[in-house]
């Protein structure tokens, strides 16, 4: 259970905040995914509020970055010129090059003594047409919300940035895991029959998908269902982290943030959106988006719970697909094969 039964689904982040304003004053922390339209912005506005004494800000337009960086200035002057210190990091987590770069920078910026006491994963993009990243040749959404996340956190652990105790990971995940359980004998969804040769247990939502989500492109892609592959895998991901970072002190936890209107659906059919209005009777602001992020970060009872995933700023249960730790181990050698190196987490 969390500290404060009493938040839901309209608390904001800015209380959370407040409510943990000692988990934040002082604090070393790096949120990925800033825009000024998105719960990354608003994730950020929430921690500046309570004096960290380093935010570090990574996207991949720097337009952005500065846009979020000026916002948090100008709603406080004094805490940016007294206490909190901001920076911003050119991040692509579609481009490992782009990822280790990153990192490097990271590595200067916290001039090596100054460790990350939390990492906040929410960057991700939802595609509508297939696309494949830069440098892999990877399905662009699975290569960017899993792969691209699981490499820029594994350099983290393995540069020795996050600091234990009571440093936390927490990536943003998505009711939207539902949709579809990892793919392991197709990840990159290449094989436009696949429906046809479906293993047991890789198959997406049934029964099928709602209207407009079922939709596909002729060449057989379905970005809902790649999104829902994707967001299964931070789950995943993040069981994988709390088995085997357990014992250093260091917390990870995942969550759904809630249904916002954010940058993250500007390329969606316009009867995708509308499905979504049909089927989510409350939408958030980005305050209230950003409030189970905050809460997974900052709430100190979280450490004492076997607790995984949230939701309203509690703990809820994410599909079984997404909980089994038999995909969990399956998913990190994959993904160790894909960026061509072993992490051993407890070597860290």
């Amino acid at each position: 259970m969390t500290s404060h039964p009493e938040f839901n689904e309209r608390t904001t982040g800015t209380e959370v905040a407040s409510a943990f304003a000692d988990q934040i004053r002082g604090r070393t922390i790096l949120i990925t995914g800033i825009g000024p339209k998105g719960i990354g912005a608003s994730t950020a506005l929430a921690f500046a509020s309570q004096s960290p004494a380093l935010l570090i800000l990574a996207s991949r337009t720097k337009s952005k970055l500065e846009a979020v960086a000026d916002q948090i200035r100008t709603k406080f002057p004094h805490h940016t010129t007294t206490n909190t210190r901001v920076e911003l990091v050119s991040l692509d987590l579609s481009s490992q090059h782009s990822i280790r770069q990153a990192v490097t920078e990271i590595t200067r910026l916290t001039n090596n003594n100054r460790k990350l006491d939390i990492l906040i994963n929410n960057a991700a993009i939802n595609t509508t047409t297939r696309q494949t990243t830069p440098d892999g040749g990877l399905e662009l959404t699975f290569g960017t919300n899993h792969i691209g996340t699981f490499l820029f956190t594994n350099l983290l652990l393995r540069n020795n940035l996050l600091s234990p105790p009571p440093a936390r990971i927490i990536t943003v995940s998505s009711a939207g895991h539902r949709l579809s359980p990892m793919r392991f004998s197709d990840y990159n969804f290449s094989d436009p029959t696949y429906r046809e040769v479906v293993p047991a247990g890789e198959d997406h939502m049934r029964p099928p998908l709602p209207g407009a989500f079922a939709k596909c492109t002729e060449d057989g892609y379905n970005g809902m269902v790649t999104y829902g592959q994707s967001k299964t895998a931070n789950i995943l991901f993040t069981l994988y982290l709390q088995r085997h970072l357990a014992g250093r002190g260091i917390g990870a936890f995942t969550l759904h943030p809630g249904t916002i209107e954010t940058e993250l659906g500007r390329d969606q059919d316009p009867e995708v959106k509308e499905e979504f209005h049909k089927i989510e009777a409350y939408w958030k602001s980005l305050d209230e988006g950003c409030a189970t992020t905050m809460v997974a970060a900052l709430d100190p009872a979280l450490d004492e719970t076997k607790g995984l995933y949230l939701v309203d700023c509690q703990f809820s249960d994410p599909h079984p697909h997404a909980k089994d730790e038999v995909a969990a181990e399956r998913l990190w050698k994959l993904s160790e094969e894909i960026v061509g190196e072993n992490f051993t987490l407890e070597d860290f």
